[in-house]
């Protein structure tokens, strides 16, 4: 009965979190009241036939338990919800005074921090805002700079700042930065306002956060005694749980040899703290024992150690973060104490999944993240094969043998989820984890901890982890180091998954062939691209800048490669290259309408990540060690019956020295009645030009030029073109007001639907169903997404 009743909580959770829409808190209370009398029910019951007790009194269990969960996620996700940022506030100058409430993160020109809100005001009026605000405080000017400030956790302060209400791009894949904002319950952000060295004061500082006071003190510590600082952020990560200080590079490794979780805490890491933390206390309480024999007859040396480990791995964990790994280690860890303790015996399934409720109950959220079924399954795959941790080797072949085993199984088993996720695994990952898992948890952990009590054995601790990052940097460089597979849809993402458990787990062998079979069609899979002589756009959403993706049945162009996106790099290693590995996409040209870094910003990576592309623009690449042709009018050519033409620039234009907006390329697709011109940031004097020299053209859909903005897309311009819809690649709330409402006014005064990305999310449009534009944002709905105004 127990596992029904368990089973409640993450049905009812998970029925609750792809909720597109919140219903009233009374419709959660009534749900609620409902849930609690099938509880009575359950508990006190009615009487039922014997034969069906076996179910039905297991179904009712869990239907009750499965309704008071779905009510009390909603509950809770309503008062999230209440205290988001009121869009009026958003844009104005307010003055806020609170703490720094979390580790701050120092950014290349500034700070990043979360602010705990003391008290708000505007314009000298006090106001409500959310209790937690996530802040970046940035300067371009050196003598201004905010990294003269030492910022500290619990500095009470004043800023002047402006906010925002989350928000994050929305992608087919990608992060989804607004559900993790939520997750961490933050409701707005902004800016921190400094002018000329006003804006900005430090109040007082004070003991308000204690631990996250003791991370950032060895977070600086560790920074401050370990070089490099690839180094130096492993140590920190895995001592304070603060990943900030590891670079896109070092992270690149880790994921190609798949040791990701060597560096994030895990329950691996506090696994092995609580065993060091039970030997230490078993080996003290003996030691006093000796002296004061009735300590030990009043609390016996395992129970000390027992209870002694569960507390220093729950401190740990708590220190390190809270991630969900952590909790679900340090969980894990207390029901295995207490049930030994207890005398209690309980079936592995039970154990596993009373542990999974637990964290859904302290975090609903969680259950949509990957690393939480990753975390799980992982854990669950060892019970299931019986590698538990606590299970005994005698002797080192035993015990390497045993180490093999399961790394084997945990590869094999997770190798599917990692394909249905994040579209590849790594094949040196088996390899590589042999060594990195006993070197980073014999070594380079224990380093890490003592360091905090004597800071020099940090210095050893680094050089374990540049050991480890050789190591794994020879593994990362084979060519074959990972396998990228386009992403999988979900009945074949599903038999994937059984396939990896039917091989590890402990079934006849006739069963583990099955595997095979039930793979076979994932690792044939490819996505269906358009028909002969049909096309298909997807413009992804990048914030503010250009990037569009336009694929035929055998072709696909890349045109501009978006803009530069602060510590996430660029759009092009952000967003095009996990969309075009998720397309399973090679392209075969990447366009560049113009030099412009919203425009231009990724070409580099882009062209890295497809070497054989063929590289067309109106500036010269050759500093970035590339080479390429020039775009200019006239050139024309056809992809499996699908035309291509460039609109401008002309020699004449290049002659004439005219801006980088001037020369942006234009590129129409397509036959008339199915096409779709693509603009950079041509003006409305390039508009005019256009149409001079072909006055019969006509699209059916267009790209603004220049996100929206007021100098181009013209009244001659949309009189000529007559589009059926206009989309605008513009960032949320950007400083240039784009898309310009002059714009928009022009296009609703002639009925043009017009699709702006912030609203949008990522666009697409396939030539074969021109009626139909493709909105992710309105097609992939949840609560936690901020809601927008009409698209026109």
């Amino acid at each position: 009965m127990l596992w029904a009743v368990l089973l409640g909580v993450p049905v009812g959770t998970g029925l609750q979190l792809w909720q597109p829409e919140l219903w009233s808190m009374g419709a959660y209370l009534a749900f609620m009241g409902l849930g609690a009398a099938l509880v009575a029910l359950y508990r006190y019951g009615v009487y039922t036939p014997m034969p069906c007790r076996t179910w039905a009194l297991p179904l009712l269990g869990m239907t009750a338990v499965a309704l008071v969960a779905f009510a009390a996620t909603g509950l809770r996700a309503s008062q999230e919800l209440q205290q988001r940022l009121s869009p009026a506030l958003e844009g104005q100058d307010l003055q806020l005074r609170g703490w720094i409430a979390e580790l701050p993160r120092r950014t290349e020109r500034g700070w990043s921090f979360v602010m705990e809100v003391d008290s708000a005001t505007h314009k000298g009026q006090a106001v409500q805002v959310p209790p937690k605000v996530r802040l970046a405080w940035v300067s371009f000017a050196k003598q201004d700079s905010p990294l003269r400030h030492d910022l500290r956790v619990g500095d009470y302060w004043a800023f002047d700042v402006r906010l925002g209400r989350p928000h994050g791009l929305s992608n087919p894949v990608g992060f989804d930065a607004e559900l993790w904002m939520w997750q961490q319950g933050v409701h707005a952000t902004g800016h921190v306002r400094e002018v000329k060295g006003q804006g900005a004061t430090l109040l007082e500082s004070t003991w308000r956060y204690p631990v996250q006071q003791a991370r950032q003190t060895v977070r600086d510590r560790v920074l401050h005694w370990v070089q490099p600082t690839s180094a130096a952020g492993v140590l920190a990560a895995l001592v304070a749980g603060d990943q900030s200080a590891i670079s896109r590079d070092d992270w690149e490794v880790f994921r190609l040899t798949g040791v990701t979780h060597l560096v994030v805490v895990s329950g691996m890491h506090i696994t092995l703290f609580a065993w060091m933390a039970l030997t230490a206390i078993g080996w003290l309480w003996r030691t006093l024992g000796r002296r004061w024999p009735g300590l030990l007859l009043a609390v016996p040396v395992p129970v000390a150690a027992s209870v002694g480990a569960v507390v220093l791995g729950g401190a740990y964990a708590v220190f390190s973060g809270w991630g969900v790994p952590a909790q679900r280690a340090f969980w894990m860890l207390a029901a295995a104490i207490v049930l030994k303790r207890s005398l209690t015996l309980w079936p592995w399934p039970v154990q596993w999944l009373g542990v999974f409720t637990v964290v859904l109950l302290w975090d609903p959220w969680a259950m949509l993240s990957a690393g939480f079924w990753l975390s799980f399954i992982a854990v669950g795959i060892l019970f299931a094969t019986a590698s538990t941790p606590w299970e005994v080797a005698h002797g080192w072949r035993q015990q390497a043998w045993n180490q093999v085993r399961t790394q084997g199984l945990i590869s094999v088993a997770l190798a599917p989820l990692t394909l249905l996720w994040f579209g590849q695994f790594s094949v040196v990952g088996l390899a590589a984890n042999l060594l990195a898992i006993p070197w980073v948890t014999l070594v380079v952990t224990p380093l890490s901890i003592l360091g905090a009590l004597f800071a020099p054995v940090w210095v050893v601790g680094g050089w374990a982890v540049q050991v480890m990052q050789a190591w794994l940097v020879f593994w990362a460089e084979m060519p074959w180091a990972s396998v990228m597979r386009p992403a999988l849809p979900s009945t074949l993402g599903v038999l994937t998954v059984l396939a990896g458990l039917l091989v590890v787990l402990r079934v006849p062998w006739s069963w583990r062939w099955v595997a095979l079979w039930l793979a076979w069609p994932a690792l044939a899979f490819a996505p269906p691209r358009p028909a002969p002589g049909t096309f298909e756009v997807i413009a992804p959403d990048i914030g503010q800048g250009t990037a569009v993706l336009v694929r035929t049945q055998h072709h696909t162009l890349v045109y501009d490669t978006g803009p530069p996106q602060g510590s996430a790099g660029n759009a092009a290693q952000s967003v095009l290259i996990p969309l075009l590995q998720k397309l399973g996409d090679q392209p075969q040209m990447i366009m560049v309408s113009h030099a412009d870094a919203d425009h231009a910003s990724g070409l580099a990576d882009l062209a890295a990540y497809v070497p054989q592309a063929r590289i067309v623009t109106t500036f010269d690449t050759s500093e970035l060690g590339l080479k390429s042709q020039s775009c200019l009018a006239g050139q024309r050519w056809s992809w499996d019956g699908v035309p291509f033409e460039v609109l401008h620039p002309t020699p004449h234009d290049h002659a004439q020295g005219k801006s980088t907006n001037a020369l942006s390329c234009v590129l129409r697709i397509g036959h008339a009645g199915a096409d779709v011109l693509l603009t950079g940031d041509i003006t409305v004097a390039e508009e005019l030009d256009i149409l001079s020299r072909t006055p019969d053209l006509q699209v059916h859909g267009l790209y603004a030029a220049h996100h929206g903005s007021l100098t181009s897309t013209s009244p001659a311009w949309l009189n000529a073109l007559q589009p059926e819809w206009v989309f605008m690649q513009a960032g949320w709330r950007n400083a240039f007001g784009h898309p310009a409402k002059q714009v928009t006014d022009r296009l609703n005064e002639r009925n043009i639907p017009w699709f702006n990305s912030p609203q949008c999310g990522a666009l697409s449009w396939q030539s074969a169903s021109p009626k139909i534009v493709h909105c992710h944002r309105m097609h992939q709905k949840r609560y936690w997404l901020i809601d927008k105004s009409p698209l026109n």
